[in-house]
């Protein structure tokens, strides 16, 4: 079982390095999307440097790559996940795809921030908590406009929905949705710079 957890553990940081965006973009564009708008290889840049067509499927697929390691994988490991063993093997395969995601051995570990992988495992984990979170981010965007405040916004919000509109979930789940809003907030700091100089960039 150890062996086999390793295995999965390293499957799923390669799964999260699946540069979606980067393959996308030189495939079908001839264009790096890290070198062009923010620098980031996500579904965000991509919205921005080659538009809807390019952006929506790299989106979908960033999200099942975090629900993949998170719901697929762990449940070769634990049929069922209602215990806390089961629970904790769905964050750590989370966590690798998310570090994946960050720093793609596939790309020269230039990724994205880690946002729509980080979504693909909390619906994995917990779907309310999930939908709660998407709620905050369609919000928070309708009102400002900016992507990356919202998907901060939505970050922070996710272990005080695990923690107190939840609190039937586990000890594990809650520090690892602090832990995770954290790092999505630090993988932010070039967009909160912009944002203290009023720089960032809005949707329309």
């Amino acid at each position: 079982m150890t062996g086999l957890f390793i295995a999965f553990v390293v499957l799923s940081y390669l799964i999260g390095s699946i540069p979606t965006a980067v393959w996308v973009g030189k495939a079908f564009y001839n264009k790096d999307v890290r070198d062009f708008g923010s620098g980031n290889a996500g579904a965000t840049n991509t919205f921005r440097v080659l538009g809807v067509k390019a952006g929506i499927p790299v989106l979908i697929i960033d999200v099942i790559k975090g629900w993949l390691c998170a719901y697929v994988l762990a449940r070769q490991l634990h049929p069922s996940f209602l215990s806390n063993p089961a629970v904790n093997t769905q964050i750590a395969f989370g966590v690798a795809a998310i570090l994946g995601h960050i720093y793609p051995v596939f790309a020269s570990f230039r990724g994205g921030k880690g946002v729509a992988t980080a979504l693909g495992i909390i619906i994995a984990l917990h779907p309310e908590a999930s939908l709660s979170c998407f709620g905050v981010f369609i919000i928070v965007l309708l009102i400002s406009r900016i992507v990356s405040v919202s998907s901060m916004l939505a970050a922070i919000s996710f272990p005080l929905f695990v923690a107190f509109v939840f609190p039937e979930s586990y000890n594990s789940l809650v520090i690892f949705s602090i832990v995770m809003s954290v790092l999505i907030v630090a993988t932010h700091t070039k967009n909160i710079q912009r944002l203290l100089k009023g720089e960032e960039k809005k949707i329309f």
